[in-house]
């Protein structure tokens, strides 16, 4: 497929959402997350990811609505936390994340993660959230197989997204397998690493060969995984060089050797004991 900036997967209930876009978790709350949106959309990005717990929906709003462009052209996620699971609560939650976003609908909303006991009830006040229109898709983030085979037995509709850190570090293969073959798409939060991979001499072989970026390597594999991408940065440059990565393609031979990678290493949460 051919890749480029705009290029959007379909979901499983027909809406569409960009393969690649910008993450603002640690962005801070501010004039830093309104500049680093209004970055990106300058720069082609049309998807931002936000979450209650980020604390900068509002900005993120804000940016949104000042950068003039079209709401429709414009794909927002924001997450429930895991302070507001429950049917009731989870409803409210939404409630306030778009007051604050002060937008009339989002594009997706997730369960952020699994939250022991609660997350049946959150996932039917999602489907309510979903069906009334006030959400395009909704889905999950740092949900393992297991914990989506338990949606699949009370859902009354299946996630569209699953989002979870995911990288060459982190390859999560039977995740993604599990996700395809149930019309899940797997979206990676943490491409990036925090940063904390950027330096391998094993990866470096790899950039040399291509003339690109530690960080542009990472995201090209994702995007040829077919996994949406969205990593974060709050600094221009980096906005700008995270999204010049539709002009060349990773070889078959470099992306097993990217695979190859794989420590299971994680630089965020890890949901594997999460009940």
């Amino acid at each position: 497929m051919q890749l480029d900036i705009e290029t959007k997967l379909k979901l499983n209930n027909n809406a569409e959402i960009p393969i690649f876009g910008l993450g603002v978790w640690r962005t801070g709350v501010g004039q830093q997350t309104r500049d680093a949106v209004t970055w990106a959309l300058e720069a082609g990005y049309r998807h931002i990811d936000t979450a209650a717990f980020y604390g900068n929906e509002k900005d993120v709003g804000d940016a949104v609505r000042d950068s003039g462009m079209p709401r429709e052209e414009i794909f927002i996620t924001t997450k429930l936390w895991n302070s507001d699971h429950g049917y009731d609560k989870a409803l409210k939650a939404f409630d306030t994340s778009m007051d604050k976003l002060g937008l009339d609908y989002v594009d997706l909303y997730l369960i952020h993660w699994p939250e022991e006991n609660l997350r049946k009830d959150s996932w039917k006040a999602l489907e309510k959230i979903y069906r009334d229109g006030r959400s395009r898709a909704i889905g999950v983030s740092n949900y393992t197989i297991r914990h989506l085979k338990e949606v699949f037995d009370y859902g009354e509709v299946i996630p569209a997204v699953n989002q979870v850190e995911f990288h060459p570090y982190l390859y999560q293969k039977e995740l993604l397998q599990f996700c395809n073959d149930n019309n899940i798409k797997l979206e990676a939060y943490s491409p990036l690493t925090k940063g904390k991979k950027l330096d391998d001499p094993k990866l470096a072989e790899i950039t040399q060969k291509y003339s690109k970026s530690p960080a542009q390597i990472l995201i090209r594999w994702c995007l040829q995984k077919n996994v949406i991408v969205i990593p974060k940065s709050a600094r221009k440059e980096h906005i700008l060089q995270n999204a010049d990565v539709f002009d060349f393609e990773i070889s078959e031979g470099d992306m097993a050797r990217l695979d190859s990678f794989n420590r299971d290493y994680r630089c965020a949460w890890d949901p594997s004991d999460a009940k």
